[in-house]
């Protein structure tokens, strides 16, 4: 079986409850989460607009993205999500070739070049439909999203607890 692995993030509407996960076959998961064939989060609180997507060619570097992003601030996940679907349109259609990519997805889908530390240009792959593609080896490091074992705690806004304030 050939895995596409992906981050993606569905949204009970705009500015709504968000769901952050990975998958190797974003089409067959978000079908899943649509039907609500699987008990929990998402279908308890009905978040099945699929609002942003990132293809990885690894599905390491997709869970490392993944872990990461649950760690946010929300307000980091809105300003990700409306970079690329400022309308929170549900992509849906558009993964499963139904629809065209909305103009503002299709600019962001084009390869764009990326600096690498020699100072050469690459530049990144293109692949349809979706919006971005991560080259894993050179931007997701291998230790994204793992925090190091500590004995103080850590500042709310580090563990992503939005406006949670600590009580010492």
């Amino acid at each position: 079986m050939m895995k596409n692995p992906a981050v993606y993030i569905l949204a009970s509407g705009q500015n709504g409850t968000l769901y952050i996960g990975v998958t190797s076959d974003l089409i067959k998961r978000i079908w899943q989460h649509k039907e609500g064939l699987s008990d929990g989060f998402t279908k308890q609180y009905e978040v099945k607009i699929l609002v942003w997507y990132e293809q990885h060619e690894t599905m390491e570097s997709a869970i490392a993205r993944e872990k990461a992003m649950k760690k946010w601030l929300r307000k980091w996940k809105l300003t990700t999500i409306e970079k690329m679907n400022p309308n929170w349109i549900d992509l849906w259609p558009h993964i499963i070739g139904e629809a065209p990519l909305p103009a503002v997805l299709a600019a962001s889908a084009a390869p764009a070049p990326f600096v690498i530390p020699d100072s050469s240009v690459v530049t990144a792959p293109f692949v349809i439909p979706a919006p971005f593609v991560i080259p894993a080896p050179f931007v997701i490091p291998a230790q994204a999203g793992i925090q190091q074992q500590s004995d103080t705690l850590l500042d709310s806004r580090l563990r992503g607890n939005d406006d949670v304030e600590d009580v010492a």
